[in-house]
């Protein structure tokens, strides 16, 4: 008998209850290689990935690729059985005819020896058909099952930040480390209306870390301000596996969770509340009714109803906002009040300016009653306690041997500028008196210099604008009959 070379390929996918282990794959296609005078040169690995999709296989691809070589390596690859080669019979029909055709590689299943001929394919296309039937149906009963898991309130996905599984099967558990910084998160959102950025910037500024270890952007900000899991629910089937695209509402499966809620509900509706007057997805509003960075804050000073801004073209082309009020479009008021965003711009901006350089301000301060308050002194006071078991260890690493003297001083260094860093934010804590008036003007003059900088830039989106803005405006009334602008500052305190 002629010697032959060949690929193995041993594939198993997370949920099939029909396969055998790698091992036991690995070692039948060895006996048949043996048996039969096949050298089998190298024996490509795929574990706990579906055969659906053969360019989600990257392990399938090396295998195919090598075979196709000007080297021509092998004759043959060798299966436990074809549903491991694919579980798409199109697929399959594919990679076999251009390994055969091209190349002269058989694909050769152990455990479903064929005869030759006609009627060999076609006994092998009617197992091809089987295999891709059954791939179909246990991903139906696969899902099924999640969907009934989903409804009996069952965790399912990898929890986020502020849980871990502790033991397989039973609930997450909170890790209250991390579900301190989702506290802050939901206070900071809800208690003293800070936006994404602000908040993530805060967060990294105590050094806190995402569950990936990784310093907080605005998109996660915004996925845990999204997430029910921190009020005790549970949500499922909310994207797309192979997409990570966001399903329509009606698709996903949110419920009461087994695990302890981070929030109360009260808290994370509040949040959702403001979201939804804030979020505006692309392309979810048409450019007539597309809000500008104003929009919300300009008030009739007839009716006190909402200038509302509708998209006007100049005869170049570019585009502006025309603001008028809402009532009067409804007849409700007596005046249009109406104004241009070209007009209105230039005047919010030159405001914020004389602010800023008069030093002066009129505000009124807004108290919000927090639902759940974050005691910042004490999370930095913890972190600065910290800083002693950390010094210990390092201590401990030079005496043993493990650090040199040169990595224990440069290790030393880094806690004490970290120890610097939390006394300062500390004694910023201590030195601020929120009811001392002179205190609180300055505190919104920052504000306000931090807000401007942002309105004033190219860089930023209306959206971000605008969320900037209601950090310090009440309300912006302009006065038709007047020509008059005047902004109603706040400062938002608890």
């Amino acid at each position: 008998m002629q010697q032959r070379y060949a690929y193995g390929y041993v594939r198993v996918s997370t949920h099939d209850q029909e396969e055998i282990s790698p091992d036991s794959q690995e070692k039948l296609l060895r006996e048949y290689a043996k048996k039969n005078n096949i050298v089998i040169l190298k024996i490509f690995f795929e574990l706990g990935i579906s055969g659906r999709k053969a360019d989600k296989r990257p392990e399938f691809q090396n295998m195919i690729g090598s075979a196709k070589s000007k080297e021509h390596p092998v004759d043959t690859i060798l299966v436990w059985k074809y549903s491991r080669f694919a579980r798409n019979q199109e697929e399959s029909i594919v990679y076999k005819s251009l390994l055969k055709k091209q190349n002269n590689v058989d694909v050769i299943s152990i455990s479903e020896p064929l005869v030759d001929g006609p009627f060999g394919s076609l006994i092998e296309r009617i197992i091809e058909w089987m295999d891709e039937y059954y791939s179909i149906r246990l991903s139906g009963e696969v899902f099924r099952g999640m969907k009934e898991n989903a409804m009996r309130g069952s965790f399912q996905a990898r929890p986020p930040l502020g849980y871990k599984v502790k033991e397989h099967g039973k609930p997450p558990v909170i890790v209250p480390e991390e579900a301190k910084i989702v506290r802050i998160i939901f206070d900071k959102y809800v208690n003293e209306n800070a936006g994404f950025f602000d908040i993530a910037r805060y967060l990294n500024s105590l050094g806190f870390k995402t569950s990936h270890n990784k310093p907080f952007e605005r998109r996660s900000i915004e996925y845990i301000i999204q997430n029910p899991t921190y009020c005790g629910m549970i949500r499922w089937n909310r994207t797309k596996n192979d997409t990570n695209e966001i399903k329509d509402k009606s698709e996903w499966i949110i419920t009461d969770g087994g695990h302890e809620p981070i929030i109360s509900k009260e808290l994370f509706d509040k949040a959702q509340e403001r979201f939804k007057n804030e979020y505006l997805p692309k392309g979810a509003r048409p450019a007539s009714t597309y809000k500008h960075w104003l929009s919300g804050l300009l008030k009739c000073p007839d009716c006190g109803r909402t200038l509302t801004a509708s998209t006007m073209h100049r005869r170049n082309g570019e585009r502006y906002s025309y603001f008028s009020c809402y009532g009067y479009s409804k007849g409700k008021c007596a005046k249009p009040n109406g104004i241009s965003s070209l007009v209105l711009e230039k005047e919010v901006l030159q405001n914020l300016k004389e602010v800023l350089d008069a030093g002066t301000i009129e505000f009124e301060l807004h108290k919000l009653e927090p639902v759940e308050a974050v005691n910042e002194r004490s999370i930095l006071q913890e972190r600065l306690k910290g800083l002693t078991g950390k010094e210990n260890r390092i201590k401990a690493s030079y005496r043993e041997g493990i650090d040199t003297l040169e990595e224990y001083k440069e290790n030393k260094q880094l806690i004490q500028k970290e120890r610097e860093d939390i006394e300062n934010q500390l004694a910023e804590l201590s030195d601020s008196q929120p009811d001392d008036p002179a205190a609180t003007k300055d505190k919104l003059l920052k504000k306000v210099f931090s807000v401007y900088s942002i309105v004033s830039s190219d860089q930023y989106t209306d959206m971000q604008k605008n969320t900037a803005l209601r950090q310090i405006v009440d309300k912006i009334v302009y006065n038709r009959q007047t020509d008059t602008l005047k902004i109603y500052y706040c400062l938002y305190q608890k």
